[in-house]
């Protein structure tokens, strides 16, 4: 089964969001991890709603630091954002960044930045699940 570790800084939100669509498009067919560079305390609410507006799920789900055994062993390392270090991937197979849209560069906040924030992601983890399993 082909592998992949999506990570922020916080995991509560972007990383979360990237894992919650990614085993939802792929119906459990791509082992999926997240985790946090510092990570917060709870999984972001309006992430979380958003990502449920489109059927997918974040239940069961928490603020995860990096683990090591992880990163040396998934497919590929997904950094969204610009904010996490990718040198702390240094043992992984691949990494890649995701420069996701900041909306509220645009002054767009709240739950309609969260839905373009989401987009953005859900059609870069399509992509994504389409080139692990070809």
């Amino acid at each position: 089964m082909v592998s992949v570790l999506f990570v922020c800084v916080k995991n509560g939100g972007k990383s979360q969001m990237a894992g919650a669509l990614m085993r939802a498009h792929s119906g459990g067919s791509v082992e999926t991890h997240t985790c946090g560079t510092k990570p917060g305390h709870a999984i972001n609410e309006l992430s979380q709603e958003v990502i449920e507006e489109l059927g997918a799920s974040m239940a069961g789900e928490y603020p995860k630091g990096i683990d090591p055994m992880v990163v040396a062993s998934v497919d590929r390392v997904v950094i969204l954002g610009t904010e996490a270090n990718p040198d702390e991937f240094a043992a992984a197979k691949q990494v890649e960044i995701w420069d996701i849209d900041e909306p509220s560069l645009r002054g767009i906040d709240g739950v309609g930045r969260m839905r373009l924030v989401r987009d953005d992601i859900s059609t870069r983890v399509r992509h994504l699940y389409d080139e692990l399993t070809q």
